[in-house]
């Protein structure tokens, strides 16, 4: 359920890759655990699966929705005793061809407005997260 006031975290990209490149590197396990975290992720529709950050913290999500090279969508839930922290969030990868490659957007939605931290934590996340997705994506066949 979202709640109303909610804020979302938006990154886009222009990736000098084919949305099948990119598709392998946002659902393969391994590649995950690449660019983004360890994970137990199978991308079928209503898998629960774990992301394990460096930094100790565990997040619960499951599959929500699977467009082959098109959109990944998946809940992003982090439980905190501190309700700044405590999330329960969506996270959607949408794929768009481009001449160039592919146009990647992600949405992180469902910050609710006492998150601040939360938010711009995600903010200077994804983009760390992006830049490590272009490196794997560069160095894989």
């Amino acid at each position: 359920m979202m709640i109303i006031g909610t804020r979302s975290v938006v990154v886009e990209r222009d990736i000098p890759h084919k949305p099948e490149k990119l598709w392998r590197a946002l659902t393969q396990p391994h590649l995950i655990a690449e660019w983004l975290m360890k994970n137990d992720f199978v991308p079928t529709v209503g898998h629960r699966f774990r992301l394990r950050g460096d930094w100790g913290g565990v997040l619960e999500c499951e599959v929500l929705a699977i467009e082959p090279n098109r959109k990944l969508s998946y809940t992003w839930n982090h439980a905190h005793a501190d309700p700044a922290f405590a999330l329960d969030s969506v996270v959607t990868f949408t794929l768009t061809p481009t001449p160039a490659g592919t146009l990647l957007r992600m949405e992180q939605k469902g910050f609710r407005p006492g998150q601040k931290q939360a938010f711009g934590g995600a903010r200077l996340g994804w983009e760390k997260f992006f830049s490590n997705l272009e490196q794997v994506l560069a160095r894989a066949p």
